[in-house]
């Protein structure tokens, strides 16, 4: 399946890949994967081409209605577990027991939390990494150019300010599908 994953997306789409991709060599076991802009669900498919043509095995949480009947076996055998957004579970803690439970993991997640315009992402990702002690890898949808950049690890240090913003300088100028929610 990865010849197919390869031509639809280098072929078809025409996308490319482009900065750290020595990921694929599966050096990095463990990692918090955010990639963004989260715009439209289109992010969703060339996600999932993307880790095929990198040949990286990663997870995914989504909203629990998204797993029931017809597609629930789809999303849970492309790596996806279901969460139910209005718990009071700490999702964080949760997700840090799946790390320390594994010798591979890679969880990726939306820092946006949604496809509409924020203004300000949400926070969860970064401590997950933190707590999992475990680099965070970013990745651009970048509809404009057509690419998906991938950053080298960064690991998180005890400045959040300083953290997010070096992040978000990483995202500066990507142009997702719906430019006005980027």
């Amino acid at each position: 399946m990865r010849w197919l994953s390869k031509f639809v997306y280098f072929k078809l789409l025409r996308w490319k890949v482009v900065g750290n991709i020595n990921l694929s060599k599966n050096t990095i076991k463990k990692a918090v994967i955010i990639a963004a802009p989260h715009t439209s669900w289109h992010d969703f498919y060339i996600g999932v081409l993307l880790r095929s043509v990198i040949k990286v095995k990663t997870n995914f949480i989504a909203k629990k209605s998204l797993f029931k009947f017809p597609f629930g076996w789809f999303f849970k055998s492309l790596g996806g577990t279901p969460v139910n957004r209005f718990s009071n579970e700490n999702k964080v803690q949760a997700i840090v027991e799946i790390f320390n439970n594994h010798d591979e993991f890679r969880i990726t997640l939306a820092p946006e939390g949604t496809r509409k315009k924020v203004l300000q992402w949400r926070t969860g990702f970064y401590f997950i990494a933190k707590k999992a002690n475990v680099p965070i890898i970013m990745i651009t949808f970048d509809y404009k150019n057509k690419q998906n950049k991938i950053s080298e690890p960064f690991y998180p240090t005890n400045n959040k300010e300083a953290d997010f913003s070096f992040m978000q300088d990483f995202f500066k100028n990507v142009e997702g599908k719906i430019p006005e929610y980027s």
